[in-house]
This record gives C-alpha cells, structure tokens and sequence, in this order.
C-alpha cells in the first residue's frame, strides 16, 4: 500500500516538473537584436545574465525600434526586451506604449550618450571644421566631396534610426545638405569607407555618439552646435505624422540623452525575475564603449566580453538581482 501511494506521489511530481519546464520553455525571454553595437552588447549581457544567474532561457532576434514596440506591447512574447532605447530620440514611441498603452516599462537606470556630427581631428586643424556651420560652406563642399559628384558628404546614420532623422532635419536647417549629399546607408558599410577616408587623410563626415568605438579607433572630433534650448527644438517622428520632415525643425544641439533597457510589462507575471533584473540595471558608457572596443577593434564576441565582464563583477550584477 505504501509502495503504491509512494508511485503515485512520485508520478504526480514528475507531471509538475515537466509541467514546470514546459512552461519555462515556452516562456524563453527574447531580447532585440539590433543595428549598432552597443545594442548588441548590451542584448548579450542580457541573455548572460538571464541564462547564467537566473536559470532561464533567452534569445536574442533582430528587429527595428517600431517593431520591437509593438511586440512588447503585443505581449505575446515575440520580441520581450529592447535593450538600448535612446531618449528623447524615442520618445514618441516611449510616449506610446510606456506612457499612454503602459503596457511596456523602462529601467530605472540608465546611462548618458551624447551625439552630433563629427570629423577627424585632421579636418579640424587643417581646415577649420569646428562647427556645424563650417558645413554649410562651398569650402566644405569641396572639402567632403569624395566621390567627385561635385558635392560633399555627411553621413546621417542607418536607415530607420529615430537618430538619422533628427540629422536629416539637422542638415537641413542648419544649411548642410544645401552642400552635402545626406546618406543613410548601412552602418557597417559607412564605417568601411570611414577606414579608407581616415587612411587617405580625406573629408568625411558623418553622425557620431559617446559611447562608442570609433572615439577609440580615430582621433575625432565632436563638431560645436547651440546649445540645447527646447524651443529651438520640434522634432517629430514617421509615427507622429506622415509629414513629419517637413513640420519639424532644429537649430541647436541635441540634449544630453539618457539609455534605458524596456520590457514588456507581461514580463512582470510571466517571467517576475527577469522584470526585476530589467529594472534595476544600470549601466555606464565607459563600459559600453570598452565592450564595443573589444568586440568591434579586438575581434572578441560579444556574449565572451560580457560573460567575462558579469563573472569579473559580481557585486554590480547582484545588486541588479536584487541580492544584497
């Protein structure tokens, strides 16, 4: 009789179990992949962190920024982490889901980026290329002409960044496109070219932010725009209206940003660790750009760094998990 009652207990543990890992299986957290490096990074911290302190699955997928929105707010668990969500340059779709559906969350910490356009030191001290304006001349567009198309270059960003928007705006208001040819192409496309210009000691410019790698890489400089002033500043996004180039307008410099992770608040009861974890983690930009530098100069896969990074530093992880 024991012996039976002892089966049918073990029996009905071993279909809780299985139930158990069914459920975490089908429960496997998926972080975006996207674009630019530090983003990828990061994304990859995540998936360390989740897999190797928190016994749980995750996956990494590449998207864009509209899209991973509206699979966090979808819920469904398509796409349950954007890692590196840049405000206010996403602030419209921030505004959306976090503020008016409140169906996706952000993280308490954060870490600040800057951005503008740069050039490398050589333009500026051979030819005087400190500030937005000294773009906007016939000189520059004899300067950045690289293809000989008879007009400069500036590299705006990828296509469908929130970022590369703002600079197409930027250029436009600031008088640089009426001398430059705005592009948009791939990052690691620009970025190649970037290496042969750099070489030949030729014109280039092109959007750049902290952090990053290629600060390591070259000696660049950040070129000088006014100040931030708010009302200098209306900028609207493809999602705010289809008009949106042409109703928005910039004359100053960009504000000073803050990088937050967001997460589908259905992780809240799908997955309560990993939303916990997602919202107390902080990072800072010097250690973003020594994982892009060691990714993207020294060659090291992302997932190696930031698995070294997290086993290194144990206390800043625990705090995140909330172990004191």
């Amino acid at each position: 009789m024991r012996k039976s009652l002892l089966a049918k207990v073990m029996l009905a543990v071993s279909i809780s179990s299985a139930s158990v890992s069914y459920v975490h299986a089908a429960d496997k957290v998926m972080i975006a992949e996207l674009s630019w490096p530090g983003a990828k990074i990061i994304g990859n911290l995540i998936k360390v962190v989740i897999e190797e302190k928190l016994g749980a699955e995750a996956d990494m997928v590449p998207s864009t920024n509209s899209i991973i929105f509206a699979a966090m707010d979808g819920g469904r668990g398509d796409i349950d982490v954007h890692p590196d969500v840049w405000l206010p340059n996403q602030q419209a779709l921030v505004d959306q889901y976090v503020t008016g559906n409140k169906t996706v969350a952000l993280s308490k910490g954060f870490y600040e980026g800057r951005t503008g356009f740069c050039v490398p030191k050589y333009m500026s001290e051979k030819h005087g290329i400190k500030t937005v304006y000294d773009m906007a001349t016939p000189e520059a567009q004899a300067l950045f002409d690289s293809d000989g198309d008879g007009m400069g270059e500036v590299w705006a960003g990828g296509a469908g960044w929130a970022s590369t928007n703002i600079n197409k705006v930027k250029a436009r208001d600031y008088g640089i496109e009426l001398f430059n040819t705005i592009s948009t192409e791939d990052e690691a496309i620009f970025y190649n070219r970037l290496e042969t210009l750099y070489k030949k000691e030729q014109g280039v410019a092109f959007y750049c932010y902290v952090p990053h790698y290629v600060h390591a890489l070259y000696e660049t400089v950040l070129l000088e725009e006014p100040e931030y002033d708010a009302a200098q500043y209306q900028m609207l996004q493809p999602q705010d209206d289809p008009n949106w180039y042409e109703k928005s307008s910039i004359f100053t410099g960009d504000p000073i940003k803050n990088v937050r992770i967001a997460y589908s608040k259905t992780l809240e009861t799908r997955s309560p660790e990993v939303a916990d974890f997602l919202s107390n983690i902080n990072l800072s930009a010097d250690d973003v750009s020594n994982w892009t530098y060691q990714v993207i100069i020294e060659g090291k896969e992302a997932e190696d760094v930031v698995r070294t990074w997290v086993s290194n530093n144990s206390t800043t992880v625990d705090k995140w998990l909330g172990i004191e």
